[in-house]
């Protein structure tokens, strides 16, 4: 059994409209039979937290193109995206690079 695992939220570049305003969160995601990853955690997030247009947010379970992801200061790309682990204490960010012109 994975323990819950705390970790902090951002929400950048508009993204945190979507999260009624809200850049940051910190959170604990609950026990569960196997460890948390980031297609997981997109789940959570859009059940727990997104709360409107999550066509703006998610594509498919992934993040929608346009969207960079950071964990703990890295792109995710260098980390296994969907498949990353996630740690205790890791910084996730969600960057919006999509803007109306």
């Amino acid at each position: 059994m994975a323990a819950p695992v705390a970790i902090h939220l951002e929400f950048g570049g508009g993204a945190e409209l979507l999260f009624n305003g809200v850049k940051e969160h910190h959170v604990t995601l609950p026990s569960q039979s196997e460890p948390w990853d980031v297609k997981q955690l997109l789940v959570w997030i859009q059940q727990n937290l997104l709360k409107e247009r999550p066509e703006l947010f998610v594509q498919g379970d992934s993040v929608r193109p346009g969207i960079l992801v950071l964990i703990n200061d890295a792109d995710w790309e260098l980390m296994g995206e969907l498949d990353y682990q996630l740690q205790d204490q890791d910084n996730v960010v969600f960057i919006s690079t999509l803007h109306g012109g």
